[in-house]
């Protein structure tokens, strides 16, 4: 990689590192459930607006995305697209208040404290070096904090994003997860929710009438006995049941959350028709079930873009050299998968060390935020003028 970004990426993350940490010890309290990340973006607004941006450059659109646009510099050319460096503000947590914090000698601890508050900080600081340096740019440059990544958020921070700069985009890199890990293709998922509703009653003085749990249990049976596609690898999930009231009442409601997820569309559609000829089967055996599709995300699309191997190769090198890991390139379910599913250039990059995401307990290695940023900064100073 260039010797000249990499001398000054390291040298800005050891610079700023103490006050990277003290932000995200801020940030990480702020609670940001997913839709409901007003508190966060509105810090990261104003954050930005006080370490230098224009304050006309920074907005918070309605799905409570923060974008900080940057302009491409006076010789670039004309038709160059936009390249999207993002990292999501949700938490897969439900609290609205303060999220708790702790902290030893090297780690900090926090719910959703590297997925992705850690990552998001550290893009933040990247962004400020661009202002504070006036880094002349080859392209305009959107620096995002998005909304709606995790669970049932549908990534819909990142739809929005893509229907405001429809056709606009050339590159887009998320921030997410840890240190090694380089998501290059995309995970696609439909989740439903199954309801089922009986007349219910008493256990003793009403048996033998239908009860929502043991239709609900007969459907879930059926489910895991389907057969998968083979042509990509293919899973299913319920992950949530719910109903009931009494040991002694016959269930009069209950609902499931399923979920089925391949890297392939195709698989997800074989699915969809699937999954859906399996529930009118109980339908058509007496069973009360509602069905509704909650969510659904795009796995990549049919063809690799154009420049996508460059871009992979790219950040590889800077991970090897400046994140001092050597990188797995995984398929997940990550903001990237509305780019690949459009066909443009896309990836997710973890860029701190840390574990037990998705748990209360989850924590970063505070000294691995320096190489995330190094990083973080070097991707973006790909795109200055030399």
């Amino acid at each position: 990689m260039d010797e000249k970004i990499k001398q000054l990426a390291t040298a800005y993350a050891d610079e700023c590192h103490e006050e990277e940490l003290e932000l995200l010890r801020t940030l990480a309290q702020i609670p940001a459930p997913s839709g409901h990340e007003e508190r966060r973006a509105e810090f990261i607004r104003s954050w930005l607006v006080a370490q230098g941006a224009p304050v006309g450059a920074v907005r918070i659109d309605d799905a409570k995305n923060v974008i900080f646009s940057l302009p491409a510099g006076p010789h670039a050319a004309p038709d160059e697209g936009i390249a999207v460096f993002a990292a999501h503000t949700d938490v897969v947590f439900p609290d609205t208040e303060p999220l708790p914090l702790a902290e030893s000698a090297t780690r900090l601890l926090a719910p959703g404290v590297g997925d992705d508050t850690a990552n998001l900080v550290g893009l933040l600081l990247a962004a400020r070096y661009l202002v504070r340096n006036n880094v002349e740019l080859d392209r305009p440059l959107l620096v995002v904090a998005n909304s709606c990544e995790e669970g049932l958020g549908n990534l819909a921070g990142t739809r929005e994003l893509f229907r405001q700069y429809a056709g606009r985009v050339c590159e887009f890199t998320s921030f997410d997860l840890y240190l090694g890990m380089h998501v290059v293709s995309a995970v696609g998922s439909h989740r439903w929710r199954v309801a089922c509703h009986t007349q219910g009653g008493h256990s003793w003085e009403n048996f033998g009438r239908d009860n929502a749990i043991e239709e609900l249990c007969s459907l879930i049976e059926d489910l895991y006995a389907m057969e998968l596609p083979t042509a990509a690898k293919t899973t299913i999930n319920v992950g949530r049941f719910e109903g009931g009231t009494t040991v002694n009442s016959i269930a009069e409601d209950a609902s499931v959350l399923v979920e089925y997820r391949s890297a392939s569309e195709e698989c997800l559609e074989q699915m969809y028709g699937n999954f859906v000829g399996l529930v009118e089967e109980h339908l058509r055996k007496g069973s009360r079930i509602d069905v509704k599709l909650i969510g659904r995300r795009p796995a990549s699309g049919e063809h690799v873009p154009e420049g996508q191997g460059a871009l992979i190769a790219r950040t590889d090198e800077v991970l090897r050299e400046l994140g001092g890991v050597t990188p797995t390139h995984q398929e997940s379910s990550t903001d990237a998968n509305i780019p690949l599913s459009l066909g443009i250039c896309a990836h997710t990059v973890g860029t701190v060390e840390g574990d037990l995401l998705h748990t209360r307990e989850e924590w970063v290695e505070k000294d691995s935020l320096r190489r995330g940023l190094a990083v973080i900064l070097a991707l973006m100073l790909a795109h200055a003028r030399r």
